[in-house]
């Protein structure tokens, strides 16, 4: 299928052919008819592309601090290499999507196949979209009309924050697309409305909807226009849908203000307030969060939960409804917004005109009427020239961030046959099939597993499908390498164990990589003299993770403890080289149960601490691990510098960049695939530290 997708590097938009994706749970799978193109917030997109590093720097001030925060804990060129690697992850544009349900998710009610229906789904020809976030479509709105949904409902949720009564003064500032719905509803709710643009073709639509308007452009003065349209009691409320970098809008505001006035701001404009434009009038400022009630809540939109009517009578979805219904009553037209259309394939040339002087409002995309054979195509070949090789082939599940910018870098430099990425999107697996020479990419995993070629799969998606995946890798006889952890329950885990009982000859493997770091192995080395008990503390920098992100989620990551502190018990154990015998944890009070003290003891009597904290600073290193032995001190500082203290014949192994061991980890799975040789991490030993990391978390 076809899909826009925008280059962050370059700012060059990009019509690729992407494999269509699935309907998940709670997902609702639709075929496109058109889409809006959101001129507002796809223009700043477009313009942050195209701009030079320099200029993107300066517009994002906030990611400059972490820039130079990760340049002074780990090194200038993990740093870069970070950076260029976020740059080149294409952007998949648009959210204002109208088509046809194909296939409706497991836990889906209302929808059915063949049902028209408006959703926040991409400019692509098919799109998956959860189910909180579709809405059913009126017959007598035509695609074209609904495809402004989203959009409206974007207006509708600023002028329900203002909550305008019948026959109050509202001024919207900026004629955009998403103001000249605003200025339509409110005159739909018994506002009076004046309209300020500098663009007079705006202005004129405006008044064509009931508003009178300010022509900034003409040289107009906006606080005396709205002094005279208030009749000299300033305006109830400032509707601000505007886009600039000036604070001007919102001192305006406050000036054309009655006594406690309310402003809400919708688009983007910069927020130097005075204090007494606010403390004079004792007026309201809000900005507006998008459609609506739920956004960006994951419970609602990617879980399915509603809010109760009685308690949020407004969400996102009940915003889409209301809007849809005023377009079927006409109280709502669109059509004369529509400036422009292109079809999809043309899309590069309908983001030539977002991004040029040329006037422009509506630009809709439309999509060919019949479904193509290869629109439900969910794996893509690429035209990529592989030599004959008698590598391991490798596929890869999971497509985010670690895979991208970790994983499939030191897999590749392996030289293994690179053969499959899979996605559940399809955008993320394109470009690292792209960037790094697979042979296909796929949204379908169980191809991956009905595939001869592939000889081993890489497990890298989120953590609850971790078990699940590697069993079935197990079970169609592949060699498995899964991210940490190995497994989220007890019950995970004696299933992976049974599976891989069941498959001797096939090699598990668990991303523990610092088993395979250049120092650790240099430590490793120095312990072996060192015949007596042990004592290890490992401090952990780990920083703070809102407690909405994913791996908080215990149904999803499971926590910070399994999703990560299991690497920091792992390499205690490696080095103590025998299985551990008890263990406990103390959890910080106040926390979400990611800063505490996990308290680790060996067979032969050595103790491990690990202090795994996530309220220090970002500018602290993240990782120090301390080994006392027999009078002497080995010290490794995040991964770059090692020092020994009462050594004999050592001092220090300090490295120019840091290294972690992914790349030997990767090479050590590949050569044991190929030698048949013993497994780089004993099974047993991978699913001890399993078990203990699940009891620890447990007992917390």
């Amino acid at each position: 299928m076809k899909q826009v997708l925008q280059s962050l590097r370059t700012g060059a938009t990009d019509v690729a052919d992407v494999p269509s994706p699935d309907a998940g749970p709670g997902q609702v799978l639709i075929r496109t008819s058109s889409t809006l193109v959101s001129a507002g917030t796809e223009r700043m997109l477009v313009a942050f592309g195209r701009a030079n590093l320099l200029d993107k720097a300066r517009q994002q001030p906030e990611r400059v601090r972490q820039v130079l925060d990760k340049m002074r804990t780990d090194g200038v060129l993990p740093t870069i290499e970070t950076v260029f690697n976020k740059l080149d992850q294409p952007l998949p544009l648009g959210y204002c999507n109208v088509g046809v349900v194909l296939e409706a998710g497991t836990g889906v009610n209302g929808l059915v196949p063949g049902d028209r229906v408006v959703s926040n789904g991409k400019h692509a020809e098919v799109v998956a979209a959860p189910r909180n976030l579709c809405a059913l479509v009126p017959a007598s709105v035509s695609d074209d009309e609904a495809a402004f949904t989203v959009l409206g409902a974007i207006a509708l949720q600023g002028i329900r924050l203002i909550n305008p009564g019948l026959g109050e003064c509202v001024v919207v500032t900026g004629l955009g697309l998403v103001g000249l719905m605003a200025v339509q509803l409110l005159v739909a709710n018994g506002c009076r409305v004046l309209g300020i643009d500098f663009d007079s073709d705006k202005l004129a639509l405006a008044r064509q909807f009931g508003a009178e308007t300010v022509d900034l452009s003409a040289g107009g003065d906006p606080i005396a226009a709205a002094a005279q349209f208030s009749r000299g009691r300033g305006v109830d409320a400032v509707l601000i849908t505007a886009s600039t970098k000036s604070s001007e809008p919102v001192h305006q505001a406050a000036q054309m203000s009655r006594q406690r006035g309310r402003i809400v701001l919708v688009g983007v404009t910069g927020l130097e307030l005075l204090r007494s434009d606010f403390y004079e009038k004792e007026l309201t400022f809000q900005v507006s969060c998008s459609y609506g009630p739920g956004r960006y809540d994951s419970s609602y939109e990617e879980g399915g939960v509603d809010y109760p009517i009685g308690f949020v009578r407004w969400t996102e979805q009940r915003n889409f409804e209301a809007v849809l219904d005023m377009l079927a009553n006409r109280r709502l037209d669109v059509r004369p917004l529509i400036s422009h259309r292109f079809a999809i394939e043309d899309a590069a040339a309908a983001y030539d005109v977002v991004d040029s002087t040329e006037s422009s409002l509506g630009i809709l995309l439309d999509y060919p009427a019949e479904a193509a054979p290869a629109l439900r195509a969910r794996t893509v070949t690429l035209d990529t020239a592989v030599a004959a090789s008698t590598k391991p082939g490798l596929a890869f599940i999971g497509a985010g961030n670690y895979a991208g910018a970790v994983l499939i870098p030191a897999f590749k430099a392996t030289s293994g046959q690179l053969r499959t990425v899979a996605s559940s999107g399809g955008v993320n697996g394109l470009h690292l099939a792209r960037k790094f020479g697979f042979r296909s990419t796929t949204t379908d995993t169980q191809s991956i597993f009905a595939d001869a070629n592939v000889d081993a799969v890489v497990i890298a998606t989120r953590h609850d499908s971790h078990a699940r995946l590697a069993v079935a890798a197990l079970q169609a006889g592949k060699h498995v390498y899964v991210e940490k952890p190995v497994a989220m329950t007890l019950d995970e885990l004696t299933q992976i164990e049974a599976a891989h009982k069941a498959a001797p000859d096939r090699l598990l493997m668990v991303g523990f990589n610092r088993r395979f770091a250049p120092q650790i192995v240099r430590v490793k080395q120095l312990l072996r003299g060192t015949p007596g008990a042990k004592a290890f503390t490992m401090t952990v920098n780990a920083g703070h993770i809102p407690t909405g992100h994913w791996t908080q989620d215990q149904s999803e990551g499971g926590g910070r403890i399994i999703g990560e502190a299991c690497h920091f018990i792992d390499l205690l154990r490696h080095l103590a080289g025998v299985p551990i015998t008890s263990h406990s944890i103390a959890g910080m009070a106040s926390t979400s149960g990611d800063t505490v003290t996990i308290g680790l003891r060996f067979e032969d009597g050595s103790i491990g601490t690990i202090h795994y904290f996530a309220n220090g600073p970002k500018s602290l290193p993240k990782e120090r691990l301390e080994v006392f032995v027999d009078g002497r001190v080995l010290q490794l500082d995040n991964f770059r510098r090692l020092k020994g203290f009462g050594w004999p014949g050592f001092k220090a192994l300090n490295l120019w960049k840091q290294d972690k061991g992914q790349r030997a980890a990767a090479a050590a799975f590949i050569a044991a695939i190929e030698t048949g040789g013993a497994p780089p991490i004993a099974t047993d030993e991978l699913l001890e530290v399993g078990r203990v990391t699940i009891e620890i978390a447990s007992s917390l």
